[in-house]
């Protein structure tokens, strides 16, 4: 087992099959319900809203969130230069944008993360600090988790395992010194997408992670950056419960379209 490789280390945790489970059966209720027969793309687009407003709350390890309601996101079309715009505005133009980077990551996760950070960032940092990481050390991190993500011994972990070490390892390491915490779980909504559990991306995964508690979510990935067993594998069962309650949310999206 290389102890070097993010993925391969979660995989190994006793508990990756339990997770993949959870997840598994609480993203398959969402993905049956009759109202995505005519309306995926509505659920869809809700989904990524949420999300956005979201991971704008949930920060980072060393940016506070900011928690704005979301009916206020709905409805304006300026956010203006309220305290924690900056980090929601860079949100909701990632959100904006998951369709568009889906092919880029599956040919190239260091691009699409590229283009994340510039969407976020633009405006906020100096260009030559925009869209690149932030030292070699970063760099290196990066092209760790792109090589392993190519690697075809990793095809068949679970999707929810490669998201969670995917997410830790940007939200740890924050390879670009800003909008980390964006970008990390950004990759983990493409990821699950892209690796089949959740392909119409339905599940509201940060609203997961914000119910669950934005302390509780940043305590984990401290705990995770220790690399022991235990923080590993609590790391992964928690992100598993923060899919099953994303898809739980989308799941009242769908029955809240029914109702009209």
């Amino acid at each position: 087992m290389d102890t070097r490789s993010p993925i391969r280390r979660l995989a190994a945790s006793p508990n990756a099959a339990e997770a993949a489970e959870t997840a598994r059966e609480a993203v398959d209720r969402v993905r049956r319900h009759k109202v995505l027969r005519s309306q995926s793309a509505r659920v869809t687009a809700e989904s990524q809203l949420r999300g956005a407003r979201a991971s704008a709350a949930l920060g980072s390890l060393t940016e506070a969130g900011t928690d704005w309601p979301l009916e206020e996101v709905r409805r304006r079309t300026d956010l203006g230069d309220e305290d924690g715009s900056g980090l929601l505005r860079g949100a909701l133009r990632i959100s904006g944008e998951l369709g568009t980077l889906a092919p880029v990551w599956k040919r190239s996760p260091i691009q699409a993360l590229s283009r994340m950070h510039l969407l976020a960032a633009a405006g906020h940092l100096d260009e030559d600090k925009v869209g690149r990481p932030r030292d070699p050390e970063a760099a290196a991190t990066l092209n760790t988790l792109a090589n392993e993500l190519r690697d075809p011994s990793t095809a068949e972990v679970p999707a929810v395992v490669v998201a969670a070490a995917v997410h830790a390892e940007l939200l740890v390491h924050e390879p670009f010194g800003w909008g980390d915490g964006l970008l990390a779980r950004a990759a983990s909504r493409l990821i699950l997408a892209d690796r089949g559990l959740d392909p119409q991306s339905l599940a509201v995964v940060e609203a997961g992670h914000v119910d669950l508690g934005v302390e509780k979510y940043l305590a984990a990935a401290r705990a995770y950056a220790t690399g022991t067993d235990e923080a590993l594998a609590a790391w992964l069962a928690q992100y598993a419960e923060a899919v099953a309650l994303g898809a739980r949310e989308s799941l009242a999206v769908c029955e809240a379209i029914m109702r009209g």
